[in-house]
């Protein structure tokens, strides 16, 4: 069996089927010792499929580990079912199916005025329910119109709401910074109604979509895009317009929880810029590419995820307080993912996942745009996510085809950036960095964005002698399962490692185990 020889700075993914599993790391013929970063991956395309895993150094009892034989992942939380209800519905085109025909529910869509001005009042049906087909009748005055978007608000919103000024800011906001980001970034929307504008209702209807409880408890639904408004099929059924339906103000709490007039500025901004992301993917992937498919789920939020960075970056530099206002979810979800990787897949194409998995999908994005951009500049990172967004193609076989790169060795190359980028006193080769982060920074320290963020870098790699290895877990598809430092001393005799499932059988073929392999020392 032939060592596997590396020089600092080199890395290698192993398929141990060939060899059973069994890896050999050569002699140290140097007096210094010497590191390797280890990190086992299933680089299966098949979402939410997961294999236990074995590493252990010598020929250690194979004692079977207590692992979960499959993930069992966490509870979506109510505004997370919501949200993946709404990506389902993407997919499927099934808007009526869920609950009978549409005119039972949603007769005659209103009217959208073609010219819109400060007072205009229009009707809408708004989608209500967190889990079911039904909808609200919202009657709405526009309270301010900017070059891309006019600002609706409910008739019946509570007191003590946002002002003139808070209105026009986001207005601004969005036409000055937001709308420029992502269709940049991503393309164009559609202009099914003719009116050359975004609509965004602010509405009870969102509000009361959880109780105050599971407000409390679980989180509330900031905003929402519907894509049967703009479906070339049904649009005239339902609102047939660009159209975000987003929170009131409500500082009393008299609907749900209670959303004070600073949160809902600082919330709705990042909601839109997210959500918008959405909008333009269903028009680039379903309407103009027709008969086009909905983004996968796992792709399509990571894509609104780093559409939140792309937002925030447009206040650097100079402002980093509303730079965090948008990034800090990201912090946040990446944090958790970091902190248990092995629980959590990259590849979850059966739901949108919780904020773990979502975290993963904008580390993975962010890492896309660092890695293949040809430089730094900000167009040629929009000509990543471009071409990600303005294409037919879905999933892996899209990341795939707007790289250039088979997706199994970027995903790999993923684990590995995510712990090497920027570890110290080591210089990650050029494609295993993260070029507009430094992690180990953003969890602590001047630049982080608020203390719910994990105070130092989360994502922990277990030191140990190479011989001595005993690491096992659960590899679930596309993530880094976990991450190991494997010491041998200089001068040190060549060492065996024995990569299997937990019970030390050999891996199996349709989870694509790698065993990823950096040399840091």
């Amino acid at each position: 069996m032939t060592p596997l020889a590396l020089q600092v700075g080199q890395y290698r993914a192993i398929d141990p089927l060939p060899t059973q599993g069994c890896l050999v790391f050569p002699a140290n013929a140097n007096p210094d010792s010497a590191e390797y970063l280890l990190v086992p991956q299933a680089i299966t395309e098949t979402p939410d499929l997961t294999a236990t895993f074995k590493l252990a150094g010598g020929t250690p009892a194979m004692a079977a580990a207590q692992v979960t034989a499959a993930e069992q992942g966490y509870p979506l939380s109510p505004p997370q079912r919501f949200h993946q209800m709404l990506r389902e519905m993407e997919q499927t085109r099934a808007y009526v199916s869920v609950a009978g025909p549409v005119s039972a529910r949603a007769q005659g869509a209103p009217r959208v005025p073609a010219v819109i001005g400060v007072g205009d009042q229009r009707g809408f049906r708004v989608l209500s329910s967190i889990t079911k087909f039904v909808f609200d009748s919202v009657f709405a005055t526009v309270k301010s119109v900017g070059q891309h978007v006019a600002l609706y608000v409910d008739n019946a919103v509570p007191a003590n709401g946002l002002t003139t000024a808070d209105f026009d800011a986001l207005r601004d906001a969005f036409d000055q910074k937001l709308y420029p980001a992502d269709t940049a970034a991503f393309g164009r929307e559609s202009d099914i109604d003719g009116n050359g504008l975004v609509l965004v209702l602010m509405t009870n209807v969102v509000n009361k979509m959880v109780t105050a409880a599971d407000c409390l408890a679980t989180g509330y639904v900031a905003g929402f895009f519907y894509s049967a408004d703009i479906d070339l099929n049904v649009a005239a059924s339902f609102n047939n317009g660009e159209i975000f339906y987003t929170m009131a103000a409500d500082p009393a709490g008299a609907l749900s929880c209670a959303h004070s007039t600073t949160q809902v500025n600082r919330v709705v901004a990042g909601t839109l810029v997210h959500e918008f992301q959405h909008m333009i993917s269903y028009n680039q992937h379903v309407r103009i590419r027709r008969p086009g498919k909905a983004e996968v789920l796992w792709l399509n939020e990571a894509m609104s995820h780093y559409a939140e960075e792309l937002g925030g970056r447009t206040f650097l530099p100079g402002d980093s307080t509303s730079f965090c206002n948008y990034v800090n979810g990201d912090l946040y979800n990446a944090g958790q993912y970091f902190m248990a990787p092995g629980d959590h897949p990259l590849v979850d194409t059966l739901g949108i996942g919780g904020l773990a998995e979502r975290g993963a999908g904008w580390l993975f994005v962010r890492y896309l745009v660092d890695r293949f951009a040809q430089d730094t500049t900000l167009a040629a990172q929009n000509a990543v996510t471009r071409a990600l967004d303005m294409t037919s193609v879905t999933g892996t076989n899209n990341v795939a085809q707007a790289t250039g790169a088979p997706f199994a060795t970027t995903v790999g190359e993923w684990a590995l950036a995510n712990w090497a980028s920027d570890a110290p006193g080591f210089t990650a080769p050029t494609v295993l960095k993260y070029k507009k982060w430094k992690f180990r920074s953003a969890f602590g320290g001047g630049t982080q964005c608020g203390t719910f963020i994990p105070q130092s870098f989360p994502l922990v790699a277990a030191a140990g002698a190479g011989p001595g290895i005993n690491l096992s877990g659960n590899m679930p598809s596309g993530s880094g399962a976990a991450y190991q430092r494997a010491f041998q001393g200089g001068s040190a005799a060549s060492f065996t490692l024995l990569f299997s499932d937990m019970t030390g059988a050999q891996l199996k073929a349709t989870v694509l185990p790698r065993l990823n392999v950096l040399r840091i020392r």
